[in-house]
């Protein structure tokens, strides 16, 4: 059964048999009845007036319960209190308009992100093999252009068959028995600036055998390390001198390394 608080109108459960009134409402703490009388016998008789309205017992289950009034007390009054208290459901995470924001401003730039990260990645493989791509006609301007704008490095073009031999003579040294002087002139006819060529010099005879034949690095025709390259359309003259291998040297060939 329950009886209603005459203050806050909670309803309170109790049983004559089981679990008489308490003197307070559980709730506001105020008196409940302070003459009622809450033993078994007394509920039985009649009561006048509006005493007997408001200290009738409530029969009826409360709307939505879903239990009788001879369910436990204790177990009445929580439900009760839990209806008069309802906590609405949070909504769940990303369905309002915060949400919709963000995942469309996520759609309108995660495209130009995967562009940008896949510029980067190729520009970092550039980067890395630019001494390969370097060595390639139909990549060096693009890689030049690169590292001209990071401030990188690139190994000087290497074109041995660019280089145009422009006059050449090998002739005996006058006063030194056994020694030829070498005389060659040579022009870069590459698209880009090259280091100095190595020079190769081969001596033969009348009957074309070949006599000797060496590799002469810039340091050695040019008696130092050279410390520029030679741009496109620039010639060089060098002379130096070689040993005979054997007399009877008629005929020579250059070639560039």
């Amino acid at each position: 059964m329950f009886f209603p608080c005459p203050h806050c109108q909670f309803l309170v459960a109790y049983h004559p048999q089981s679990r008489p009134l308490p003197a307070q409402c559980p709730r506001c703490g105020r008196p409940l009845q302070e003459d009622i009388d809450t033993t078994p016998g007394a509920s039985e008789g009649p009561l006048d007036g509006q005493a007997q309205d408001s200290a009738a017992p409530v029969d009826a289950p409360m709307p939505g319960s879903g239990r009788d009034a001879d369910a436990v007390p204790g177990e009445a009054s929580i439900a009760i209190e839990a209806q008069a208290n309802p906590t609405a459901p949070a909504p769940p995470a990303g369905t309002g308009f915060a949400g919709r924001l963000h995942r469309r401003g996520w759609e309108r730039w995660q495209w130009p992100l995967v562009a940008l990260l896949a510029l980067l990645l190729a520009l970092q493989v550039l980067l890395a093999d630019r001494a390969n791509l370097a060595a390639d006609p139909r990549w060096r301007p693009l890689v030049g252009t690169l590292c001209d704008a990071l401030g990188c490095e690139l190994p000087a073009w290497h074109e041995p068959t660019a280089f145009t031999m422009l006059d050449r003579k090998v002739r005996p040294e006058a006063g030194r028995p056994g020694a030829l002087r070498v005389d060659a002139t040579f022009r870069n006819d590459a698209r880009w600036p090259q280091a100095w060529p190595a020079l190769q010099l081969a001596l033969s005879d009348a009957d074309g055998r070949v006599l000797g034949s060496h590799v002469f690095a810039p340091g050695d025709y040019l008696g130092a390390e050279p410390g520029t390259l030679l741009s496109p359309g620039q010639s060089a003259q060098v002379t130096f001198l070689v040993q005979e291998p054997s007399p009877g040297t008629v005929a020579f060939s250059f070639e560039f390394r």
